[in-house]
């Protein structure tokens, strides 16, 4: 585990100490897209780093330590820093596959509008059912193998994508920096065996 950190440079402020205006912020309606309303921030807080991890799971567990000991984890923020894309490849990806992947997605929509046009119909259940689900099925296979086609071989693999950070670190603000610190000290202390 890592140590508390003083304030790195290279860390930008978090979402209390970002001075960027908050959708709705006026306390008066909820915000640019509607939900539930936001409270007039005020000015901005100063946030500080208070440590640093290498993965989120730590910066997580360092979190929920310092709300185990009644510390105002309102006040607290985990912030990612040098984010990147990354891209898994899972396989090849041929039209058969693209046809298999649209038959089971047309399978799904097809046993949901089965089941609404079951609900409502006078009509044996089981046979619209099924009959959605089998249209569905054949459609969403016609329409997988279809859009690979019209690739063509451009992009013949499957991925998952997810962005990463190099670094995470817990922010606070400044007023709680030290009781954080002081909590996360005594978090690693007790990690690594000492009394």
């Amino acid at each position: 585990m890592t140590t508390p950190s003083t304030p790195a440079s290279n860390i930008p402020p978090g979402p209390a100490g970002s001075g960027a205006p908050v959708p709705g912020a006026s306390g008066l309606g909820g915000g640019v897209f509607g939900g539930a309303p936001v409270a007039d921030q005020g000015l901005p807080r100063a946030t500080v780093t208070v440590a640093s991890y290498p993965d989120y799971a730590a910066a997580q567990r360092a979190v929920d330590y310092l709300s185990d000991n009644q510390f105002p984890v309102q006040y607290t923020a985990i912030v990612g820093s040098n984010l990147r894309l990354v891209e898994n490849v899972l396989g090849r990806l041929t039209t058969g596959r693209a046809a298999l992947a649209g038959l089971a997605s047309g399978a799904w929509f097809g046993a949901f509008i089965g089941l609404l046009f079951g609900i409502f119909s006078d009509a044996n259940w089981f046979a619209v059912f099924f009959s959605a689900l089998a249209i569905g099925a054949f459609w969403g296979a016609v329409f997988g193998a279809f859009a690979h086609a019209m690739t063509r071989g451009r992009r013949d693999f499957t991925s998952r994508s997810s962005l990463q950070a190099s670094e995470y670190a817990v922010m606070a603000d400044a007023e709680h920096a030290d009781a954080a610190r002081q909590l996360l000290t005594r978090m690693n202390w007790q990690a690594s065996g000492a009394s």
